[in-house]
C-alpha cells in the first residue's frame, strides 16, 4: 500500500498536544493530542477493502502491510493522533469527550483531489479513552466493518470500511453491563471518510470560548468539504448551517427508508458532513416499531428509538447552532432555519415513502395512507424490509393469509386479517390513481427497496463464525451487502428466527457491542 503518501494537515493548522503522552486527561484549548498504537505482536488479516483501497489511493495490499492495519512499525511520515470533542449523551452536557478508540493516522488524497481520512479503531488507549483501555473486540470490529460498507452499497453517506484484522491479544468485556465480564478476541478495524469531524467539535471549542479556533475550524470544513458554498464571511457561516441541517434530515429520511436504527445518537457522534459514524448498538429493523431501541442503555426512556431520529436530529442541531452562535450571531436565522427543519423533514420522508409504495407523486391524502400503514405494521408486527418486498409481489387474487404471515412475528388472526386486507384494498386502488405505468412504479419499488438488509442475527452468526476460524458467512455477507437491491441468497431474506429474540447481539445491544 501507499502508506507513504499518508500526511498530517489537520495537525499542521489547529493547536493541539505534542507530547504523546497516554494519560487520560483533559486538554484544554487543542484539538488534538499525538498518541502512539499500542502494539499487536501477533495480528492476523480477517478482511479488506480492495476496491476501497485503490480508490482513496492506497492501492494493493501486499503482506508487508499487515502491521499497518493495526497500527504497527509506522513510518516517520505517519504521525498519529486523536481528537478532543465534546458533546450532549442521552441529551446531558459531557463535557469533554473524545476518541477513546480512534486513532488517526492522517489523510490521503487522489490525484483527482479526493480527501480521506484513515483511522484505527481499537490500537488502544488515548488521552481521551475516559478510564477504559481503547481496544475494541471482534464482536464490534465485524459489526462496524460490514454495516458500514452495507450502508454505502445500499446508497446512504457513511464512513466506510477499509480492513478488519486480529491483534492477537484478549480484551475483556462485559457485553450486557451485568457483572459477568469475559474474555474476547481483539481486534482493529480501520474506517475512512472524507472527516470524522463532529458537532462535538464545534462543541468543545464553543463552550471553551476558543473562538479563533472554532472559527478556523467552521472555515476549514467549509473550503474542503463545502465547495458549494461561495459566500463570504458572516453569510458563509449561515448558509453552511442551512446545508448541515439539510444534509442531516437527508441522512434521517435515508435511515427511515432502509430501517436503519443508530441507536446512540448523542452530538459527539453526529457528523458534520451529514455522514453515518460510530456504528454501536444499530440494528436494522426487522419488525415494525416506531418505539424501537436497540441500545440496552436506552432502556426505558428510549430516547434514540427509531421513531424519534428526526426530532432528535433537529434536536442535536439545535446544540450545534448554539455553538455555532459566536460565528452567526444571528438568534432569529438560526431559530427560523431550525423550526422549518421539520417541515423539510416531514416532506422529504413522505417524499420517501411515496417510492417505497411506487406512489406517483405526494398528494395530500397519502398522509393519511401513511399514518394507517404505520399502525398496521406495527399492530400486526410485520417485518420492515420483508413488507415492500411482499407488496411488489401482490398479484389479483393472492392468499394475503400466506404471502403475509411469513413475515410477521405474531399470529395473523381473522380481525388482523381482515384489517390487513382493508388496507391492501386501499393500496391498490391508490396505485390505480398513478399517473405512471405499473412497470414504472414497480421500478420505483425496486430501486427503493432494498431485497438484502444486514440483520443482527446474521451479524452474530458472522461473528461466532469467525470465533471459530470460518469465514465462509463473512464472505455470503460481504457479496450480499454490495448487492442489496438484488437477491443474492433467498435463506437471507427471510425474517428473525425466533430462536433468537432473546440472544444478546441477535436484537438489542449494550453500547459494550
Amino acid at each position: 500500500m501507499n502508506i507513504e503518501r499518508i500526511s498530517q494537515p489537520f495537525i499542521k493548522k489547529f493547536p493541539g498536544d505534542f507530547s504523546n503522552n497516554p494519560m487520560q486527561r483533559n486538554t484544554p484549548k487543542v484539538l488534538f493530542s499525538t498518541i502512539k498504537p499500542a502494539d499487536f505482536d501477533k495480528p492476523q488479516l480477517i478482511a479488506f477493502n480492495e476496491t476501497l483501497s485503490e480508490e482513496i489511493g492506497l492501492g494493493t495490499f501486499e503482506e508487508k502491510d499487515l502491521d499497518f492495519l493495526v497500527g504497527n512499525n509506522l513510518p516517520d511520515n505517519v504521525q498519529t493522533y486523536a481528537t478532543a470533542y465534546a458533546g450532549h449523551q442521552f441529551g446531558n452536557w459531557a463535557g469533554q469527550l473524545g476518541d477513546g478508540r480512534a486513532i488517526i493516522a492522517g489523510e490521503i488524497t487522489t490525484t483527482s483531489g479526493k480527501r480521506t481520512e484513515i483511522q484505527w479503531k481499537g490500537a488502544g488507549a488515548t488521552p481521551y479513552s475516559r478510564h477504559a483501555d481503547g481496544r475494541a473486540v471482534l464482536r464490534s470490529s465485524v459489526r462496524e466493518y460490514l454495516m458500514s460498507e452495507a450502508m454505502y452499497h445500499l446508497g446512504i453517506p457513511t464512513t466506510r470500511a477499509l480492513s478488519l484484522a486480529f491483534t492477537g491479544e484478549d480484551v475483556v468485556r462485559d457485553i450486557m453491563y451485568s457483572g459477568n465480564p469475559q474474555l474476547e478476541k481483539g481486534a482493529v478495524v480501520i474506517r475512512t471518510a472524507e472527516s470524522f469531524i463532529r458537532f462535538g467539535h464545534f462543541e468543545l471549542m464553543s463552550a471553551q470560548q476558543e473562538y479563533k479556533t472554532l472559527q478556523d475550524l467552521l472555515d476549514f470544513i467549509i473550503e474542503n468539504y463545502y465547495p458549494e458554498i461561495t459566500s463570504s464571511d458572516t453569510q458563509k457561516y449561515k448558509d453552511f448551517f442551512e446545508n448541515i441541517c439539510t444534509r442531516t434530515a437527508d441522512l434521517m429520511v435515508e435511515w427511515f427508508r432502509v430501517g436503519f436504527v443508530h441507536g446512540v445518537m448523542n452530538t459527539d457522534n453526529m457528523s458534520i458532513l451529514g455522514l453515518t459514524i460510530d456504528y454501536g448498538p444499530y440494528s436494522m429493523m426487522d419488525e415494525y416499531d416506531l418505539n424501537f431501541t436497540p441500545n440496552t442503555t436506552d432502556l426505558p426512556g428510549r430516547r434514540y428509538a427509531f421513531g424519534k431520529q428526526g426530532q432528535i436530529s433537529q434536536w442535536n442541531l439545535w446544540q450545534l447552532a448554539n455553538a455555532l452562535h459566536p460565528l452567526i450571531k444571528d438568534e432569529k436565522f438560526l431559530e427560523n432555519t431550525l423550526n422549518r427543519y421539520g417541515t423539510y423533514f416531514w416532506e422529504a420522508h413522505d417524499k420517501m415513502l411515496c417510492r417505497k409504495f411506487g406512489f406517483d407523486e405526494l398528494r395530500k391524502e397519502d398522509e393519511e395512507f401513511f399514518t394507517n400503514w404505520q399502525g398496521l405494521m406495527q399492530e400486526l408486527e410485520l417485518d420492515h424490509t420483508l413488507f415492500f418486498n411482499e407488496l411488489e409481489k401482490l398479484t389479483p387474487g393472492v392468499d394475503l393469509k400466506e404471502q403475509f404471515s411469513n413475515i410477521s412475528y405474531s399470529f395473523l388472526n381473522e380481525e388482523k386479517l381482515g384489517k390487513l386486507k382493508n388496507f391492501i384494498e386501499n393500496y391498490e386502488s391508490r396505485l390505480n390513481s398513478n399517473t405512471i405505468s405499473r412497470e414504472e412504479s414497480l421500478q420505483m419499488m425496486a430501486q427503493s427497496n432494498p431485497k438484502f438488509i444486514l440483520r443482527n442475527y446474521l451479524l452474530y452468526e458472522c461473528i461466532e463464525e469467525i470465533n471459530n476460524g470460518q469465514k465462509e458467512m463473512l464472505k455470503k455477507l460481504i457479496k450480499a451487502l454490495k448487492n442489496p437491491y438484488e437477491e443474492i441468497y433467498p435463506e437471507f431474506s427471510t425474517k428473525r428466527p425466533s430462536g433468537y429474540d432473546d440472544t444478546a447481539g441477535c436484537s438489542t445491544l449494550s453500547c459494550s457491542s
